[in-house]
């Protein structure tokens, strides 16, 4: 995978090239790693330019071989401590909340962009967005803050104490807990 190529195709462009259609074999795994709280490593190293980040982000997806950088030609496996993109920002506008990741993925959060909880790589039960390609987002502590702040908890039909948002006519988990405590923010 030619980086500097990369970049001189893509012009600087923020554009998410069509990945989920490109169907090319498997090239192997590549020294990437994307840690909890998204930071992109090159060979234990953050990238020194982020353009290079951003870039490659533009590049990736899930699909059954994990999460992989992919170009019409070649199919890169990268590691990723938990989920690979970080909500960085929240704007409440037209009754939804708009979500910004930090390389500028803007999804409003709805039916197609829903938050869920899962567990973090330790063991917290955390919220998570769904961008695209099978990528999800968790949210930045600052953002999980400021959604909290605009939430509502309320009881749910299995006995648990839910801590809900609304957006885009949708009721949406920031967290939920069994006991009088609830559960650490992510």
């Amino acid at each position: 995978m030619n980086i500097d190529r990369l970049l001189q195709q893509s012009g600087g462009s923020a554009t998410i090239p069509p990945v989920d259609t490109w169907q090319p074999a498997l090239s192997g795994d590549i020294d990437i790693r994307i840690q909890a709280d998204g930071t992109w490593l090159h060979e234990g190293s953050p990238f020194a330019r982020p353009a290079i980040a951003k870039l490659l982000a533009s590049l990736l997806r899930r699909d059954a071989d994990g999460y992989c950088l992919v170009t019409p030609a070649e199919r890169w496996r990268v590691t990723v401590d938990d989920r690979p993109l970080m909500i960085v920002e929240a704007d409440f506008r037209d009754d939804a909340w708009w979500l910004t990741t930090q390389f500028e993925d803007v999804v409003r959060l709805d039916g197609d962009h829903p938050l869920s909880l899962s567990m973090t790589p330790d063991g917290e039960l955390a919220p998570e967005c769904a961008i695209r390609f099978g990528l999800a987002a968790r949210l930045h502590r600052n953002v999980f803050y400021r959604l909290v702040e605009q939430a509502r908890v309320d009881e749910t039909a299995e006995g648990h104490t839910a801590c809900l948002l609304y957006s885009a006519g949708l009721w949406h988990p920031l967290g939920q807990w069994s006991d009088s405590m609830p559960s650490e923010a992510p």
